[in-house]
């Protein structure tokens, strides 16, 4: 593969051409987890094949076709024919079945040794990605209510083959078929522990599973279609069963969720569930049977087949014969054209049907809607850009240390009544059980930015060891939720600021992680290093990013969270790669002063931050 100046990925070669469409589809959807703004797959005849099993007709594949060459872009380039800034190789005979977790996208586990990284990862350090328990604890267990069934660490409790490219890739969601069939056929069923899901991302995965014949098998084994879109992913798992979460608190168990998403860090997934493991769907499959993570499924069983006799994952494992066989036998053109034609609507559900839209030119916004809101980007607004702010007094909002993602900061999954956003959907007249999860919600800025650094799993330096979304609110020293603490600061007139360690800002979910920070009154982030596209945004929503020097960062300066914050060297427009210098005023009246740079890059980063973000300033050109 080549890499292009602006972090793309473009795939090239052998490897390449015999890639299916949608393989491509599905390594290209994974580009964040890979460092890349896009991973791109030139078209071909693949590409051209694909057009036609969906549907298009054999004219306009032929437009394609005559495009693409005329532009001198048809076919995947040779290695060589194209001089890329970087070149990257890949022996695809060292390719093995992996999975990726338990708490980061990134760390790739090669599936034989998913016990031995479980069990590593059991006492090591939270720090270092651990889980922070003793050898001591490794055998614990807790029972599941009156049930006699127990839990463990490592048990399996969420299997989802959820929503992302993998289910829109045929050969995969037929291969998790044929594991399910197989695996009914031998006798097998799932861990009771588990709950199961089936949420795919087109009607037509319905379609292809039906015509094959493989849908009863997948409903035998409790992978139900639930619906269509993200699920499990993005923490819409829904609620375990009582006396599961139950035994998981009891025991204070490190228990796991498997799923084919592509995101699965810290209480993502579900806020009980510490670790989670990314894998294919049929391995979802596969683990849902074992009921446990910390397995070697190349040389243990899954279970006991209904001859007594242990069964194996090769047992069940189909071979790409049989899963070409069904995917040629079930995926029919007339299924995309029939979902996707311009009247397919006519056949929708009679609760879709209902949803009665509104009338006139400009949105009708309902006060008393708990999901939509009109967000107050635009609050404020006047022709005239602002004096880039002066950052003084800057009370901390919080310390963070390496590695705070977007979903530590970004609203998701499910919340509890204790939290701001639950508090205020009580107050509004919502119950628990309707509270739904902060995704379903993203519409709304009100219940977003109470749940922004509101993560069970956000470790704030100041909240002295308490974790979750709380801080010290200064002078005087009271612990409370985030928000609470912002809205204080915001009643005062005080602008905030938040330091962090290495990699801040990695992940997903990354519009709200900088939108919700702006919200709640941040108006500069420190940090060692960013994640380069959440830097960008930041830039974007008008909160300043600036990096510490020489290795520093903030125990560095031994900051406590009592301190105020003064930013010197500030011009009026920021010039890229601005020194600034941190004035720390601490509560004894001494003062220290720290190197920083401004973390704008380019001209139009600063013009953006001038205009109080990008969307003030796009707002500006187009009424120019």
């Amino acid at each position: 593969m080549g890499r292009g100046r602006h972090r793309s990925r473009e795939f090239y070669g052998e490897g390449t051409e015999a890639l299916s469409l949608a393989d491509r589809a599905t390594i290209a959807n994974m580009a964040p987890e890979y460092g890349a703004t896009m991973g791109f797959f030139p078209v071909d005849d693949k590409s051209l094949e694909y057009l036609r099993q969906t549907g298009r007709d054999e004219k306009h594949v032929e437009l394609v076709r005559e495009y693409y060459k005329a532009q001198g872009l048809f076919g995947i380039p040779k290695a060589g024919s194209i001089d890329y800034t970087q070149n990257l190789e890949l022996d695809l005979g060292t390719v093995v079945p992996c999975v990726s977790g338990p708490k980061r996208p990134q760390d790739r586990i090669d599936l034989p040794k998913i016990k031995e990284s479980f069990n590593t990862l059991f006492t090591a350090a939270k720090d270092k990605n651990g889980f922070g328990k003793s050898d001591a604890d490794r055998g614990a267990s807790a029972p599941v209510g009156a049930t006699g069934r127990t839990l463990s660490h490592g048990s399996v409790v969420i299997a989802a083959i959820t929503s992302c490219t993998n289910t829109s890739n045929p050969s995969v969601m037929v291969a998790a078929g044929l594991v399910a069939k197989k695996a009914v056929e031998k006798g097998l069923k799932v861990n009771a522990n588990v709950k199961c899901s089936l949420a795919p991302g087109s009607r037509v995965v319905t379609d292809y599973l039906n015509e094959t014949k493989l849908t009863p098998y997948l409903d035998q084994l409790g992978f139900n279609l639930v619906g269509y879109g993200c699920t499990t992913c993005i923490g819409n798992s829904g609620p375990l069963d009582a006396d599961i979460e139950g035994a998981i608190k009891a025991g204070d168990l490190v228990t796991a969720s498997v799923l084919s998403g592509n995101r699965n860090f810290e209480a993502r997934v579900h806020g009980a569930v510490k670790a989670n493991f990314l894998m294919s769907p049929p391995l979802v499959v596969a683990f849902a049977l074992a009921g446990r993570a910390d397995i070697d499924l190349d040389n243990e069983a899954i279970g006991t087949g209904s001859d007594g006799q242990p069964v194996f994952l090769k047992d069940i494992w189909p071979t790409q014969a049989e899963v070409a066989e069904h995917v040629a036998r079930g995926l029919k053109p007339e299924m995309f054209k029939s979902k996707y034609a311009p009247d397919s609507l006519a056949n929708a559900t009679a609760e879709w049907k209902g949803v009665q839209g509104g009338a006139g030119a400009r949105f009708s916004w309902k006060e008393s809607s708990t999901y939509i809101q009109e967000p107050p980007f635009f609050k404020g607004f006047s022709m005239t850009p602002p004096p880039v702010p002066s950052l003084q007094k800057l009370r901390p909002m919080a310390i963070l240390g390496d590695s705070v993602t977007t979903d530590h900061i970004s609203p998701a999954g499910s919340f509890a009544e204790s939290t701001p956003a639950g508090k205020f959907l009580l107050a509004a007249g919502v119950t628990k059980k309707d509270f739904n999860s902060y995704g379903s919600r993203r519409g709304n800025d009100r219940i977003m930015t109470r749940g922004t650094f509101a993560n069970t799993q956000v470790k704030n330096l100041m909240a002295d060891g308490k974790e979750g979304g709380f801080t010290k609110v200064q002078p005087e020293g009271k612990i409370e939720a985030i928000y609470d603490a912002c809205q204080t600061y915001a009643q005062r007139g005080e602008g905030l600021i938040v330091f962090g360690g290495v990699d801040y800002g990695m992940g997903s979910s990354r519009d709200w992680a900088a939108k919700g920070t702006a919200l709640l009154g941040v108006k500069a982030v420190v940090a060692q290093s960013f994640e380069r596209i959440h830097r960008s945004n930041l830039i974007g929503m008008g909160v300043l990013p600036l990096e510490f020097v020489d290795g520093k960062n903030a125990a560095s300066f031994k900051l406590d969270g009592t301190e105020t914050f003064d930013l010197e060297g500030l011009a009026d427009p920021i010039k890229p790669k601005t020194p600034v210098t941190l004035v720390i005023r601490r509560k004894d009246g001494s003062v220290d002063k720290a190197p920083l740079v401004a973390r704008i890059d380019t001209a139009i980063e600063g013009e953006y931050y001038r205009h109080g973000g990008i969307l003030p300033y796009v707002l500006r050109q187009i009424l120019k």
